[in-house]
């Protein structure tokens, strides 16, 4: 992993300018911008080039030609074309998706003059119907295969890092508003989300914003809590993230020149684990005790190279202390630290074969949740819908091999659920109109198909006018 805000710190000391600084922020700022799209880009193409192959390798199998072979759209014009054979193949301009435009199918390009024609063999729609249907199912299929591999890869190459349930000893970090009103305090111990036991830390976060009844345990007894039905929607509205997290000691990582407990001694590492008699293992405890005795001087109990010192420090007035702690540290500090144990596994090759199929199992499963929520108007999940922007924000601004497959595994689920719904411009929607061929044994006229394409197309602009709309607006408006 590359993490480029490392390579750079900017401390008057040492007599960096604050003019060089700001200016070598912006260069770090410009290259994680640059790691980020490049990710997004390279995930992207990869999805998209497979999925159509996934449409190009049965029609060619089923001697049916294809005239187009595109990575992005070719609005007017494209950035390469090359043809081939019978197909030209090419990369366009707008990254907003990709295509295989095959002889004899109604499709976007709505080739209406091409249809009007008398059918060819080498044209889909003279191509049996079982056959036209493996040539529409095939994106999907790659798409999922696709996730499945990644996931066994993973699997075999990373292992995984988990933390059980069962070892939070201590209950969870709850510092959100709404989950507060909803019932959830920090100190519970989430325990099964709709009777399914939660068996790792990973999977609560998750069944929690789409459960309805929470079985915690809190001081020792155990008692349910119903959810609201908006709480996602709530959420959303409050604009608060990551409501459910482990609770972690208050670790210092910088002693700024500016803090007003620069002289005290404490230093980079330190714990504070107390505040005169106020002892806390958590970050959360020593805040409470900070509002305790803000404005006061204390005598603070710290930890250092595993032994307690006492260092006087002051609290201001708003509670603070002047200096910089982990929001967050990495399992491996946690573990040295003695706050929780958790499991490394690690697989064989045929190991990782039955664990990658679990975890696409699992991630479709999620998945559908998630979309079934989405067209569940009551949830407000529909506020939460995005389009590239949200995309492009999930991937990290550090270059990470084994984040950029999982989340390229994920999308690669979501784009084959996607393609699977029944629009009629997508592979679903003919997949429908295939299926009831097959049934019938009529097939729908073209002029029929021709309408239906046009409704598809209408749908899918309004959804993703919908969905890249939203990001618009969060951009702007939060």
């Amino acid at each position: 992993m590359l993490n480029l805000s490392a390579l750079v710190i900017c401390f008057p000391q040492v007599g960096l300018k604050p003019y060089f600084c700001a200016i070598t922020k912006k260069i770090l700022s410009f290259m994680e911008f640059v790691i980020k799209i490049s990710q997004f880009l390279l995930s992207l193409s990869l999805l998209i080039i497979l999925h159509e192959l996934g449409h190009f390798i049965p029609a060619k199998a089923f001697k049916t030609r294809v005239e187009k072979f595109y990575l992005f759209f070719d609005v007017k014009f494209s950035l390469f074309k090359k043809k081939i054979g019978d197909t030209v193949y090419g990369i366009g301009w707008l990254p907003l998706g990709g295509y295989v435009k095959i002889s004899g199918m109604i499709d976007e390009s709505m080739d209406t003059e091409q249809m009007a024609q008398e059918p060819q063999p080498w044209e889909f729609r003279s191509k049996p119907a079982w056959q036209r249907l493996i040539i529409m199912l095939g994106g999907v299929t790659v798409n999922f295969v696709l996730a499945i591999l990644i996931y066994i890869g993973m699997s075999y190459f990373y292992g995984d890092t988990f933390l059980p349930n069962e070892n939070i000893k201590d209950g969870l970090l709850v510092e959100s508003a709404v989950a507060n009103k909803a019932g959830l305090l920090t100190g519970d111990k989430i325990l099964a989300v709709d009777g399914d036991k939660i068996k790792t830390f990973s999977e609560i976060s998750e069944k929690v914003l789409f459960g309805k009844e929470i079985l915690i345990e809190r001081d020792g007894s155990q008692s349910k809590i119903n959810m609201p039905e908006d709480f996602l929607s709530q959420l959303m509205d409050s604009k608060e993230k990551g409501f459910i997290k482990l609770r972690e000691p208050f670790i210092v990582v910088e002693v700024p020149d500016s803090s007003h407990n620069k002289a005290s001694g404490i230093k980079k590492g330190d714990i504070i684990v107390g505040l005169n008699d106020f002892r806390g293992k958590y970050a959360d405890e020593i805040k409470l005790g900070l509002e305790k005795f803000k404005g006061q001087n204390v005598s603070a109990t710290v930890l250092r190279d595993e032994q307690e010192k006492t260092l006087p420090l002051q609290i201001s007035d708003n509670g603070k202390l002047g200096l910089v702690y982990a929001a967050s540290s990495t399992s491996k500090t946690l573990e040295a630290l003695g706050y929780y144990n958790f499991d490394v596994r690690e697989y064989g090759f045929f190991e990782s074969i039955p664990v990658g199929l679990t975890k696409a199992k699992d991630k479709l499963s999620s998945y559908w949740d998630q979309l079934g929520a989405i067209f569940s108007p009551s949830t407000g999940a529909y506020k939460g819908v995005g389009g590239f922007k949200a995309i492009y924000d999930i991937f990290p601004s550090t270059w990470s091999w084994q984040v950029f497959w999982s989340i390229t595994a994920f999308l690669s689920i979501m784009l084959g659920v996607l393609n699977l719904l029944p629009i009629p411009a997508l592979d679903g929607g003919h997949v429908m109109f295939l299926l009831y061929e097959m049934i019938s044994g009529r097939k729908p006229g073209d002029k029929f198909m021709e309408y239906a394409q046009m409704v598809g197309v209408f749908i899918l602009l309004a959804l993703v006018l919908f969905a890249n709309g939203n990001d618009i607006y969060k951009a702007i408006f939060e």
